[in-house]
């Protein structure tokens, strides 16, 4: 609540009828006249806590959401291949791929589980393990790949496992 402003005005007032003294009386009224625009200017008064806005609640409309590109079988592959001959390098024994961190590695919010599981499954080699097998596409699904032999003369798990 703003608090109430109050202005006095003071002016004197003389009683004693003087020639030489109107001229100061005129002088003193226009000084009080000054003192109380200036009075105003200075102070003024408070606004009171902002409030907001009352917001009117529209419809949103509804925007179609952009077609997200979901990543391809051949791209999960590639990098499933780039991170065993990254892990040989090290010479690593092993690497354990789940298809849940690969999928949110390579597109996080897009579910593209499918695809994922297909291309961790298509690029196992004999030797190579399910740590966490899944009878249909998973998040779960975890393989361990066998990095110490990367030659292209071992058989695909598929072909071996039939």
């Amino acid at each position: 609540m703003p608090a109430k402003k109050t202005v006095k005005e003071t002016t004197s007032v003389e009683t004693e009828p003087a020639v030489k003294k109107e001229p100061a009386k005129k002088a003193a009224v226009k000084k009080a006249a000054v003192k109380k625009e200036t009075a105003e200017k200075k102070a003024p008064a408070k606004k009171a806590a902002a409030k907001k806005p009352a917001v009117k609640k529209t419809a949103k409309k509804e925007e179609p959401k952009p077609e997200v590109e979901k990543k391809s079988f051949q791209t999960y592959k590639d990098v499933i291949n780039w991170k065993k001959w990254e892990a040989h390098n090290m010479n690593w024994l092993y690497i354990e791929v789940n298809a849940g961190d690969l999928m949110t590695e390579l597109e996080a919010g897009v579910n593209n589980i499918e695809t994922c599981c297909n291309a961790i499954l298509d690029c196992m080699l004999e030797g190579d393990t399910f740590i966490v097998q899944a009878d249909k596409p998973d998040t779960k699904l975890t393989v361990r790949y066998y990095c110490d032999n990367l030659a292209e003369d071992r058989r695909k798990w598929s072909d071996v496992n039939r």
